[in-house]
């Protein structure tokens, strides 16, 4: 059971960096028309990522389960000891898919930061508002866009 754990949670993981690279690389690709297309496709992966994550959490708890119940089967060995050296190596291969996982999800971060502030900053020209202090007041009415039909 704790090999089929281990891989499942891995493959959980192989999936999250994969669409992780993908919306790097979707959220880098601003020099062409469909800009705005790219960056749909990366608010569209959101969901399947969600949905990733709170597979893996599942797959997780089952994982730490089966390691406190081989624990306590086992109380007076190591867990190296009691695992086979290829739940071993599937819990290294876990080790690194998340390490892996951490440095993109920074680096996914500094470009979400960066999408967010151009928005923001083309909303706040369209509808410009008023700043107090570190709060913004609500637009002024003569300030709204106007539309002729």
């Amino acid at each position: 059971m704790l090999s089929r754990y281990l891989k499942d949670a891995i493959y959980d993981i192989d999936c999250l960096i994969k669409l992780t690279k993908q919306d790097i690389k979707n959220i880098k690709e601003t020099k062409n028309e469909k800009v705005l297309v790219k960056h749909e496709k990366v608010f569209s992966n959101m969901k399947a990522k969600n949905e990733l994550i709170v597979s893996f959490g599942a797959k997780k708890a089952l994982l730490d389960n089966e390691l406190v119940l081989l624990v306590k089967e086992n109380p007076d060995k190591n867990l190296a000891d009691i695992i086979s050296k290829e739940d071993g190596n599937l819990l290294e291969e876990m080790k690194i898919s998340l390490q892996e996982l951490h440095t993109l999800n920074k680096e996914y971060a500094k470009f979400v930061v960066v999408m967010s502030e151009f928005y923001n900053s083309l909303i706040d020209t369209i509808f410009p508002g008023e700043t107090n202090g570190y709060s913004k007041t609500t637009s002024k009415p003569a300030t709204f866009l106007k539309v002729r039909v």
